[in-house]
């Protein structure tokens, strides 16, 4: 997993389009525009059936390949805990209506974001920069 933190303009939106277009596999999202079930799955209701159904997110599309996160920086806590347990264990559980279902996520994450205060600051520490909470 990687991430890329640096100032607005550097050119780190175009190293994941980089990445997207060499890669074999690679899903593209943004951090701004995702939820947490969006990267992971979900159960939907089928209205005519009214059964549950399970529906892959980015992360277990991308099993075996790249998924690239965009403005990571924007993604609220509860995405980025969302997606912990995929980019730790390589792996989502999901445990609802009446199903206990592990898909696989073995996807490589590269993000990028912007420093916590628009610009990269020298004279304070890489986490201060970053603003992003420790796992």
């Amino acid at each position: 997993n990687v991430l890329l933190v640096g100032d607005p303009s550097c050119g780190k939106s175009q190293m994941l389009r980089f990445v997207m277009n060499t890669a074999p596999l690679a899903i593209s999202t943004t951090g701004r525009g995702s939820s947490g079930v969006g990267l992971t799955a979900a159960m939907i209701r089928d209205p005519a059936t009214k059964e549950f159904a399970l529906e892959a997110g980015a992360m277990v599309l991308a099993d075996r390949g790249v998924i690239c996160i965009d403005e990571f920086d924007k993604m609220s806590l509860n995405d980025r805990v969302a997606i912990h347990e995929a980019m730790e264990q390589q792996c989502v559980t999901i445990a609802k209506a009446g199903m206990h279902v592990t898909l696989n996520a073995r996807c490589s994450v590269t993000a990028a974001a912007n420093p916590r205060y628009g610009n990269f600051d020298p004279k304070m520490s890489l986490h201060e920069n970053i603003g992003l909470p420790g796992s």
